[in-house]
């Protein structure tokens, strides 16, 4: 049972830099929380605090309704998986996994069997007598999360750990981390930049910007219904594209082309007549055989689709990911439609919700 509240947490630096504002939410057992969002952006200092390496200018941490603000991180209960691995070069794999074990002086047999059952979990049985300079990188972070597993905690903490990773790696490492949390059921929090890997790994994500969260939800609530366009932008790529646009009688008007609205959409816009908001649509959001104007820049073909950069209506940059195989070249004109339509308030940039709220 492993039950997380972070209750208003704020990181105030002694410079009176704040780098974490109102941090709250709650962690149910066995969960896996993403944080994501960019570099600067308060996630790695958020699970900084949880461990307990760095303190909590404000708030509470509870861990199974204990508070442990004031807990010093190696009373926490919790393991921590470094971006850099953190191994001891001049020990075996074995030695590295078992070092924790040993500080606390457990019975050596008790130390082999932890040892030996988190190595098969990771496919490590036949590396546990080399040294970390012997191993891949992705052998590495496997040794450093075994590390963790065979300290059995109540929660594990993930520090951008795929991050000194290559791209094929990445996504091998990243598929041994779902599987693991799967395997173990354990309370998880996992920071990252990377949206691809918040949208595959997470339960629950928490999208972040310089300090504040944006949004909390699980990987479709986050693609499907963003809060703002900080969050739309962020969560989903290629990125969405954002169109100025005047609501007029039914419909949008741009700079040189209109967009049809449905009564659903007209219905939800209609407190925004007369008025400029930003319109929100995803490439993969956009088909050709419509009616809008756009002049191709770039054609890169991906297989079952095709992403091409052009300028709608010669004068808006825009990124469409259309179905199957095409051949445009640069120049080439194509006529486009908007399947799906996210719209934002062009002040607060919050996103436009029945009714206009």
């Amino acid at each position: 049972m492993a039950e997380l509240s972070l209750q208003h947490l704020d990181k105030i630096y002694d410079n009176n830099v704040q780098a974490v504002y109102d941090f709250n939410m709650d962690v149910k057992d066995g969960e896996l929380i993403v944080l994501v969002g960019p570099s600067g952006c308060g996630k790695s200092t958020t699970l900084r605090m949880v461990a307990g390496l760095e303190d909590i200018s404000r708030g509470h941490l509870l861990l199974d309704g204990r508070d442990i603000t004031q807990k010093p991180a190696k009373d926490r209960d919790m393991a921590m998986v470094f971006q850099n691995y953190a191994l001891y070069g001049h020990m075996t794999v074995y030695e590295n996994m078992a070092f924790s074990l040993t500080l606390r002086k457990e019975d050596k047999n008790v130390i082999h069997k932890k040892v030996l059952a988190a190595a098969e979990i990771l496919d490590l049985t036949s590396q546990l007598n080399k040294k970390p300079a012997q191993l891949s990188g992705g052998q590495r972070q496997r040794v450093a999360m075994g590390r963790s597993i065979v300290r059995n905690p109540k929660v594990f903490l993930f520090d951008e750990p795929l991050s000194n990773l290559d791209a094929k790696l990445r996504g091998a490492t990243r598929r041994e981390i779902l599987l693991l949390h799967r395997r173990l059921g354990a309370t998880m929090l996992y920071v990252t930049h990377d949206q691809t890997e918040a949208l595959t790994l997470a339960d629950r994500i928490v999208c972040m910007s310089m300090g504040h969260v944006q949004q909390i939800g699980t990987p479709i609530e986050l693609y499907d219904k963003p809060n703002n366009q900080f969050v739309a932008g962020f969560i989903g790529l290629p990125p969405m594209n954002f169109l100025d646009v005047r609501v007029e009688k039914g419909m949008l008007r741009g700079a040189g082309y209109d967009v049809d609205l449905t009564e659903e959409e007209k219905h939800t816009l209609a407190a925004y007549e007369g008025k400029d908001i930003v319109l929100g649509v995803r490439p993969e959001d956009i088909d050709d055989g419509g009616t809008l104007p756009v002049e191709v820049h770039s054609n890169e073909n991906l297989g079952m689709n095709t992403l091409i950069h052009g300028s709608l209506a010669g004068r808006i940059t825009i990124t469409a990911k259309l179905r199957g195989w095409k051949d445009y070249r640069n120049g080439d004109a194509v006529k486009v439609r908007f399947n799906r339509k996210h719209f934002f308030d062009r002040e607060t940039t919050n996103a436009i919700r029945e009714g206009g709220q």
